[in-house]
């Protein structure tokens, strides 16, 4: 086995068709996911207004119930697709999610629009583990960073239906109406992924592979074992924090401190999602099916990079009162927050045994959502209403708060600089995998 690559077992590929409707597919789903999850962000104040909540109360309501389920149910459900059929997992888990987005619309009060947002998070938690285990079997190991990249492509998709059209849709008629466009198309979608898309053979491209089934400590001693994983785990985590944590507050920030109407705000930040995400997210998945690129320490590389160079502009951005350069920099941060989804993804799949995957991504999205959903909001909401002191929290005591958050990047970068140490050598080990490996 070389040092960069891994064979595949050419009789066992899918056709170019199946593949990359499985993978079109998939970004679809992943863009639905994210549009689902942080359409909230995008309708925060008005939510915040109409309820009667601080900043820290609001952010709590928005984010942890949805982070709380969606890595409560995380764990056990990609535990359970390890071992069973992923494809009806996934149509399950997106019908699921979607409906409760749809029920966020339809609340009347505190209560209900809680019990919605709990419904997103335990049904996303479906979603990404077995979408990405499924791609795995469509692409070899060394095009799988590349392949991984492309379905990240929904993120920023995602991103500009929940910014730019669900600000529209709220601007228009209410931040009710909003939830309801993005949570009905995802039912369709449902059915689709039930009705056209083949459960594939599980590990059916990897040089070895063993139908033994570890169990949930085997998984996670393997994870802790594997120093590579740990890093790229920390190092997504830690992104996230930075990157979806900024973003999160993003719209409030633009509302209080330059005067903008739900709608003007979505569309600040919304263009640029879709725009600046997409081309740095197909620039790296072109980028990474080059033939240098099969070696996993330059993709890690690249990545520490990117997001060190790139918190820089993250800081500018929250610290000047101009909104000319505000946007300026939200241009180079806000494609940042996308081009390391893909690559992380694919470096995890790799790093896992084929019986393993489910788990390993399920373990990094507990962790990123964890730090994006829960600490973020709430760290940054508590900031804010102590920043404000006796008064009420305006875009002074916000943009303190964005400005303690923005230089974590730094600490993401050094997550995956560590990564290339070992990557190499756990790649070996996780394609290797068998029954009788010894911890």
């Amino acid at each position: 086995m070389s040092t960069t690559a891994i064979d595949l077992p050419q009789s066992k590929a899918p056709s170019s068709i199946e593949r990359w409707y499985v993978l079109i597919l998939t970004c679809l789903i992943y863009a639905i996911n994210i549009a689902d999850r942080y359409v909230v962000s995008t309708v925060l104040e008005p939510i915040r207004l109409e309820l009667k909540l601080t900043d820290k109360g609001v952010a709590w309501l928005t984010g942890a119930p949805l982070a709380i389920f969606y890595v409560s149910f995380g764990i056990l459900i990609s535990w359970f697709a390890d071992r069973t059929n992923r494809r009806n997992i996934l149509a399950a888990s997106l019908i699921i999610w979607s409906a409760f987005t749809a029920l966020c619309g339809l609340s009347r009060n505190y209560w209900e629009f809680l019990l919605g947002r709990i419904g997103v998070g335990a049904g996303e938690a479906g979603g990404t583990p077995p979408s990405t285990a499924i791609v795995s079997d469509c692409f070899p190991p060394d095009r799988r960073p590349m392949a991984m990249t492309v379905l990240a492509l929904g993120a920023p998709i995602g991103a500009w239906l929940g910014a730019n059209m669900a600000g529209a849709v709220a601007h228009a008629y209410s931040w009710r109406a909003a939830f309801l466009v993005l949570g009905v198309p995802g039912l369709i979608v449902g059915v689709i992924v039930y009705l056209t898309v083949r459960e594939p053979q599980r590990g059916r491209l990897d040089a070895i592979v063993d139908e033994l089934k570890p169990s949930l400590a085997e998984s996670m001693r393997f994870l802790w074992k594997q120093k590579a994983a740990y890093h790229v785990v920390m190092g997504g985590g830690v992104c996230a924090l930075w990157g979806w944590g900024l973003i999160y507050w993003t719209p409030t920030f633009l509302q209080r401190a330059y005067n903008l109407d739900v709608g003007q705000a979505g569309a600040v930040t919304g263009n640029i999602h879709l725009v600046g995400g997409s081309l740095a997210t197909v620039g790296t998945a072109w980028l990474l099916s080059r033939p240098s690129m099969a070696d996993p320490r330059r993709v890690v590389w690249l990545l520490a990079a990117g997001i060190g160079l790139t918190t820089i502009p993250s800081v500018i951005a929250y610290w000047t009162h101009s909104l000319w350069l505000c946007k300026l920099m939200f241009c180079i941060f806000i494609p940042a927050i996308y081009f390391y989804i893909g690559p992380c993804f694919g470096l995890l799949n790799n790093l896992a045994p084929c019986h393993m995957r489910n788990m390993f991504i399920a373990v990094s999205l507990l962790v990123a959502n964890a730090f994006n959903l829960i600490v973020a909001p709430w760290v940054v909401g508590a900031l804010s209403d102590w920043f404000a002191g006796t008064h009420a929290t305006d875009a002074a005591s916000l943009r303190l708060a964005l400005l303690c958050l923005a230089p974590t990047g730094f600490w993401a970068a050094y997550h995956l600089y560590l990564a290339s140490r070992t990557i190499i050598e756990d790649q070996k080990r996780a394609i290797g995998y068998t029954s009788s490996w010894a911890p």
